[in-house]
């Protein structure tokens, strides 16, 4: 199994949402996000599962984490709730976590869930500062900085600089990074 984390944060403050959406707009990253996880078991928590159109998640696996195991899911053959993070240490597929912030913490603290690869996209343009609550992923990356190197290739497309970081020490799956690269190399193209 690897563990893939996918995000978009905002450069300098970490930002990843505003309330039950995010602070931006940009197309090509959620196209970028579709691309990356098509095909792909996402775990996301409840929260950030509910604010997501349902049409984007029908027929995709989806891991909600919940751990009052009470989240209703709205595709009962393909999504499940994990009440137990701990419960996917073993699990036998890849795993692309999606967010929210806590989901990141909670992966990213854990050494045995840690992700292997981090495609950490970075927008660096303005935010709406008309949300009254931001969520901001700060936790993960200072673990990101502390437990990962980041390959030499940058992608940027639409003001968001994509990096890929390796979990450092660890073997990563070449094919799951080669997957990624492939992709980055030729999105937009």
């Amino acid at each position: 199994m690897t563990i893939v984390s996918v995000w978009c944060r905002h450069k300098g403050d970490n930002i990843i949402g505003a309330g039950e959406g995010l602070p931006w707009k940009i197309p090509s990253d959620t196209k970028r996000f579709r691309n990356l996880t098509e095909g792909q078991i996402k775990v996301m928590g409840c929260r950030t599962y509910l604010g997501m159109p349902q049409k984007v998640l029908l027929g995709r696996k989806v891991m909600v984490l919940d751990a009052s195991g009470k989240c209703e899911v709205f595709d009962k053959e393909n999504h499940t709730v994990v009440s137990d993070i701990n419960k996917l240490k073993d699990y036998p597929e890849d795993l692309y976590i999606s967010g929210g912030a806590s989901v990141y913490a909670a992966f990213f603290t854990n050494p045995d869930l840690r992700p292997d690869v981090v495609v950490d996209c970075v927008y660096g343009g303005e935010i709406s500062v008309e949300a009254k609550e931001f969520i901001d992923v700060s936790v993960s990356v200072k673990a990101l900085e502390q437990y990962y190197f980041k390959l030499p290739q940058q992608f940027e497309l639409d003001g968001v600089v994509t990096s890929i970081w390796l979990k450092k020490g660890d073997f990563v799956e070449q094919s799951v990074v080669k997957r990624i690269l492939q992709y980055m190399e030729t999105e937009g193209k």
